[in-house]
């Protein structure tokens, strides 16, 4: 790591570019912030995974090749001491923002210690992981918690019989032809553009660009590329179903992950020359913020029964599928949505060593309504990135409650969407989402 007075003349580029006059305590912070960033970079030599994106200085980016043995003593030093430093800031520091900033990188470093540790073959039980990469204890379910919800099918679904199977007999009348899928997804992801423009002011640069793919563990992943930029990918491995289309465009477009980081970087990076923003770690406290708001960002921008209305009147149609039984398959799916944390006790179950995999296949298909092949799917999503999947459920509903809690209801669109743009704008972390007790 370079040593403070060879990080000054970085500092002053950086502060120069962003147009902001620091006193001393902010240059101080800000001298963190761009060891936070060469580290995570550094980090990033040898993790591929580590940085989801990056669109800071050039000047940060590390200047020697990574060696031939991953470096993990030293890099956990290196964490460990910038933890130490940002700990010493807080401390004497008495400015709210500052202070705020600094807790935030703080948090995001625990994050790096434990992701060396995966990434050199050094596991922690599941929750332990989880606390530490995304600063949050998530709440278990035994099997009757699932078994409980599933029986709620019964009386929706029609036919008689095993359950799973009569939910994946409904959802296969709503799989969108191939053919079908650029039409339907960009139609999709206009549409949650032009609702979110409704409500915010976004760069007018601002634009993405959408690929379907093959071979990959997850169903769709934006690529941010820094000044307002994404790319955007959907997995076709799978039958894709028509509410996907929203969810995925939704989750990955507007208002999701492509707003949530054009607003950071407008915001945060660009508007107040917050370095360390630039960075973004995909396995820290940040993912759980976005992953949960790109979850309930589906809910925001298709309120109510909207989303049905929009699936019936316009993606069916267009996709030459017969709409009759989407009502149907939508009361279904509010049901299958409670059971999304059966992927939680998956992961729980094959990471602690406490579930093999056939028993974790049998879990997601009798509980999670997955096919065989989804099923399948999963524990090679689970495979790759572990305890992460807490941050779809479990982020989306801390996400949820926060903002509900303020007012930002249904029957409340524009403070809904007003404590949303909030959320996507600022350095949060999952402690600040939690109910005061």
């Amino acid at each position: 790591m370079k040593k403070i007075i060879c990080v000054l003349p970085i500092l002053m580029l950086v502060c120069c570019q962003q147009k902001n006059t620091f006193n001393g305590n902010d240059e101080k912070l800000n001298e963190l912030a761009l060891q936070y960033v060469r580290l995570g970079l550094d980090i990033g030599k040898y993790d591929p995974a580590f940085v989801d994106a990056y669109y800071g200085p050039d000047s940060l980016q590390p200047k020697t090749s990574k060696l031939a043995v991953f470096p993990k003593d030293s890099l956990l030093q290196s964490v460990n001491g910038l933890k130490s430093e940002m700990e010493k800031f807080i401390t004497g520091e008495k400015n709210d923002t500052a202070i705020n900033r600094a807790k935030w990188m703080s948090s995001q470093l625990t994050a790096f210690g434990r992701r060396i540790k995966i990434f050199s073959g050094e596991f922690a039980p599941f929750d332990e992981e989880a606390k530490d990469l995304f600063g949050v204890t998530v709440p278990t379910h035994p099997e009757s918690y699932f078994k409980t919800l599933v029986s709620k099918l019964d009386s929706v679904l029609p036919g008689q019989g095993n359950i799973p199977k009569r939910f994946q007999d409904l959802a296969n009348q709503f799989v969108i032809p191939k053919n079908k899928l650029d039409t339907v997804f960009k139609t999709a992801i206009q549409e949650c553009r032009k609702r979110t423009l409704a409500h915010y002011n976004l760069p007018g640069n601002e634009n993405f660009s959408l690929e379907f793919v093959t071979d990959k563990p997850w169903s769709g992943y934006n690529w941010y590329k820094g000044n307002y930029q994404s790319l955007i990918q959907v997995n076709t491995d799978l039958p894709i179903l028509v509410e996907r289309a929203i969810d995925v465009g939704s989750h990955e477009s507007y208002p999701g992950h492509h707003v949530y980081n054009m607003l950071l970087e407008k915001n945060l990076y660009r508007g107040k020359g917050w370095v360390e923003i630039s960075l973004y770690p995909l396995f820290s406290p940040q993912s759980l913020i976005a992953e949960g708001s790109a979850n309930y960002g589906i809910d925001v921008v298709f309120p109510g029964k909207e989303k049905n209305k929009f699936a019936k009147e316009v993606l069916l149609p267009l996709a030459g599928l017969d709409t009759a039984g989407l009502d149907t398959y939508f009361k279904a799916l509010d049901i299958k949505g409670e059971l999304n944390y059966v992927r939680n006790e998956v992961a729980r179950g094959l990471l602690n060593g406490t579930m093999t995999e056939a028993e974790a296949i049998r879990w997601l298909m009798d509980y999670g309504l997955n096919n065989k092949e989804t099923a399948v799917k999963s524990i090679s999503f689970i495979k790759v990135n572990r305890s992460y999947v807490i941050n779809y459920n479990y982020g989306k509903d801390l996400v949820k409650n926060y903002i509900e809690s303020k007012g930002g209801t249904v029957s409340n669109p524009r403070k809904r969407w007003e404590l949303f743009g909030w959320l996507l704008s600022n350095e949060v972390t999952p402690s600040e989402l939690m109910p005061a007790r």
